[in-house]
């Protein structure tokens, strides 16, 4: 099948990144995997006999926590002795059980560590007949901060902010996070023991690791306070860290400080976990959507991560290959990807990792007709902003440059959202209570001569 428009490549890879979106919408996935039918329900593969429990409660934390919820309280009805669960600003609704909550994120706040304070409150009412529903997705190490004792809530903002800006990964950022928490890393199984946990979970993290999403408060913690002190060398954080932090590391690297649980623990014995919605099922959503208009399609990976602006340049450079060659796919053709990449901030400007991946791209694809590529994150907002990513096609560049403005000055400011603000290309989806990372697309429709 012929593309033949060129102006249609913004409003197919629109489409295409709305069907991604649409196969890991958090109330279908929870209706997939949960089924209730007379006395029995049904979580996964796991059966549990509603007569053998007492109560059920229902906790949760993440950008998803609410459509999550709510579906979850339209299977169970009046079965749900009581709920909490907290969101981010702006994803909240009303439900009748389940009490909703809202906090800050990426970097904490005083309502996350009262919302903390609620559900952990909640956790040390459960018995051992008692199931305990924990509904897990993207964000959700920011929105539950629940510092340990000694370390204030400001002395925490300032750790995720000194570590979201120096390029630190998400893994070793919820390293950190973990050790410096009452929730993370297993401690919330910890909380709940002997009753039933049963966990619900919509991964944002490369290759679905359920250690590091929102920082493994339901599983095991393989990570260790020898593995943050390493983390703080490496981007030489020792003297920037508050004294407080430095000085609990140490304490822990000592064993003066109970480490987080580790995998064999009698705690996970009545723990299941279960993964509901991933980057890769979007992914391939997304792959059948594009097939259907038409373009030959290829997934990269749903495992890419690594500094925005060199990921930007090597998909940059797949759009090339496909014009000069025809590879890996000839046009009209889609390339996908997935995962998360990092940027490591050195300028005062306002942005996200996906925008300055569309603009560090858009300096490489100028002048390549009909070639577009998209970068969004799967919650709709990139970094502090209200963008959930940008475009950026062949003709991006020359525009900025006619309007008298600079694309190398805005990146050399990670100031990406302002300049798409200016030359048109931030992709604007609103709150999409989801999150399974970032996908981006790359649409090449025809071959054409770079000029």
């Amino acid at each position: 099948m012929e593309i033949e428009d060129k102006n249609n490549l913004r409003e197919d890879a629109e489409s295409i990144f709305y069907a991604g979106l649409e196969a890991v919408e958090p109330s279908k996935a929870v209706r997939t995997y949960m089924k209730k039918t007379h006395n029995t329900l049904k979580i996964g593969e796991t059966v549990y006999n509603l007569s053998d429990l007492k109560r059920i409660f229902v906790v949760g934390f993440g950008k998803a926590g609410y459509p999550m919820a709510k579906t979850v309280e339209e299977i169970l009805e009046d079965k749900i002795t009581q709920g909490c669960v907290v969101v981010k600003y702006g994803y909240s609704g009303h439900l009748e059980k389940i009490e909703i909550l809202e906090s800050s994120h990426p970097i904490p706040d005083e309502a996350g560590m009262k919302a903390a304070e609620k559900i952990i409150s909640l956790l040390s009412k459960t018995k051992e007949d008692d199931l305990v529903i924990c509904l897990i997705s993207g964000g959700g190490s920011a929105i539950l901060p629940a510092p340990i004792e000694g370390i204030s809530l400001e002395e925490k903002q300032k750790v995720t902010q000194l570590l979201l800006d120096c390029g630190a990964s998400i893994e070793e950022i919820n390293t950190i996070r973990k050790h410096l928490s009452r929730v993370k890393g297993g401690q919330l199984a910890r909380l709940t023991y002997p009753a039933h946990l049963h966990s619900l979970i919509l991964s944002d993290v490369v290759g679905d690791r359920l250690d590091t999403i929102a920082s493994g408060p339901t599983v095991p913690d393989r990570t260790t306070f020898k593995d943050c002190w390493e983390i703080v060398k490496k981007y030489e954080l020792e003297s920037l860290l508050p004294q407080s932090v430095i000085t609990h590391l140490r304490r822990g690297i000592e064993g003066k400080i109970k480490e987080t649980p580790k995998p064999g623990e009698p705690i996970f014995d009545r723990v299941n976990n279960l993964i509901i919605g991933s980057n890769i099922l979007a992914l391939k959503a997304a792959k059948r959507k594009a097939e259907n208009l038409g373009y030959n399609c290829l997934i990269l990976s749903s495992f890419v991560e690594g500094e925005t602006r060199e990921v930007a340049r090597v998909h940059a450079a797949m759009a090339k290959e496909i014009i000069s060659s025809g590879n890996p796919i000839s046009p009209p053709a889609c390339i996908l990807s997935g995962g998360e990449t990092t940027v490591k901030v050195k300028g005062k400007g306002k942005g996200g990792r996906n925008q300055e991946f569309s603009l560090a791209a858009c300096i490489d694809i100028r002048g390549m007709n009909n070639t577009l590529i998209l970068s969004a994150g799967t919650d709709g907002t990139d970094g502090p902003t209200d963008a959930a990513g940008a475009f950026a096609t062949g003709s991006t560049w020359r525009k900025a440059k006619e309007m008298g403005i600079l694309p190398e000055e805005f990146l050399e400011n990670n100031d990406s959202y302002n300049f798409f603000k200016k030359v048109g290309g931030l992709f604007l989806t609103g709150p999409t209570n989801t999150n399974v990372m970032d996908l981006r697309i790359i649409l090449v429709a025809e071959k054409n001569q770079s000029k």
